[in-house]
């Protein structure tokens, strides 16, 4: 990296379900309030904004953002489908570090609706109709259920447990434990703890799954300022957290042609990615304390566990039953519960995952804390596909 980009400030709001939320601009506005106090910095110090979320019209950006100032300053709309928060990150972290300006605003948000993600446009092919063919070629897409990201997921998980012999049962654990963790965030909306029978007793919806094993869709924002050195010296900002490395990758040629579904929900993307941040960084995968990775879907933990390098290829079973992913154990994966548990406001999702490390590297999570964190992996992915992983580090 040309430039060391800092992270001046971060905020959100708490997560909250369909319908029990304020306006998508509110929330916006109160996240980039709280990282600007978190900065110690005034809107007027801003240079440039990049707004992460999916469904919403054009421009709503500029609706958030004009809630807490209007100078003049470029603003861009983001839409990376899930990653969409951290690939406003990511714009934002390339342009402090090219040089272009010293001071920028990344904010994530989403106003969502119950019930799965549905498509928003009928009158046109869908984005991933290619993908429906693989999982149509390897395990069948019903037509009756709603949900495609519910299908690909599902896929992935037969064909998980099909490759490493590991029972669908396995994946109960993820959601136990995430529970867990919630229980000690005031942010998440679901932080009562579950059983491994509740999680596999719960209904069921494709390929193993079942509902306690997916995210729900939330409404909530996250935002974050990013700056220079040098624009932290002249504001008297001192620095704490730094980002090493990030990376945002998107899918190879053999996507479409290997009928794998591992690759489908995004597992190449991942192992991209966090191969450029190592290198990058000079960091080994092992060495690292805390991850908020992408739950999405129980099995997509498990997933990242391996393209992250945390594990070996088929490493996670043990590396769960041993309790390797939680406190007392090697990492502590999705502190802040996950998607599973703080939902699944698009979005915003992205930037959740940068504030609560963030505030790890600071010694600032309260209950939630890890011990000795000097760097802090984030991993947030969007199918169809974009990924970002961003590490961070502990400065003085």
């Amino acid at each position: 990296m040309s430039r060391r980009v800092l992270v001046a400030g971060v905020g959100m709001v708490p997560f909250a379900k369909p319908g029990k939320s304020e306006d998508y601009f509110d929330m916006g506005a109160k996240a980039i309030r709280a990282a600007l106090s978190d900065a110690g910095l005034g809107y007027e110090t801003i240079e440039q904004a990049f707004a992460g979320y999916v469904y919403g019209d054009s421009t709503s950006g500029q609706r958030a953002i004009y809630n807490v100032g209007m100078t003049g300053i470029p603003i861009v709309n983001v839409n990376n489908n899930c990653a969409s928060g951290s690939s406003a990150l990511w714009l934002a972290r390339q342009v402090v570090e090219s040089g272009a300006a010293e001071c920028v605003l990344a904010v994530g948000f989403e106003q969502m609706r119950p019930g799965p993600l549905l498509n928003a446009w009928g009158d046109r092919p869908v984005p991933m109709g290619r993908h429906l063919e693989v999982l149509d070629r390897t395990y069948g897409v019903d037509r009756d259920n709603p949900s495609n990201a519910m299908q690909f997921f599902g896929g992935a998980t037969q064909e998980y447990c099909k490759r490493y012999g590991v029972s669908p049962d396995l994946f109960a654990k993820i959601s136990v434990k995430s529970r867990k963790h919630a229980a000690n965030n005031p942010y998440a909306v679901f932080r009562d703890p579950v059983t491994e029978q509740e999680v596999l007793d719960s209904p069921a919806l494709y390929g193993g799954l079942t509902r306690l094993q997916a995210c729900p869709p939330t409404c909530g924002a996250g935002a974050a300022i990013v700056c220079s050195d040098e624009f932290a010296r002249k504001h008297g900002i001192t620095p704490t957290v730094a980002i090493a490395a990030q990376a945002l990758s998107t899918d190879f040629p053999d996507l479409f042609t290997a009928d794998d579904m591992l690759k489908v929900v995004g597992a190449d993307i991942t192992k991209a990615a966090a191969a450029q941040v190592y290198e990058t960084a000079g960091v080994d995968p092992r060495d690292i304390k805390v991850v908020e990775l992408h739950d999405c879907f129980s099995i997509n933990e498990v997933l990242c566990y391996e393209a992250l390098g945390l594990v070996e290829e088929g490493g996670s079973e043990k590396f769960i039953l041993d309790g390797d992913n939680t406190y007392g154990g090697r990492v502590v994966v999705n502190p802040s519960g996950g998607l599973l548990s703080k939902g699944h406001p698009l979005g915003a999702t992205g930037l959740a995952q940068c504030a609560e490390l963030v505030w790890q590297l600071r010694g600032a999570a309260d209950a939630r804390q890890v011990d000795d964190v000097t760097v802090a992996l984030q991993h947030n992915l969007g199918l169809g596909g974009a990924g970002v992983v961003t590490l961070y580090e502990k400065v003085s």
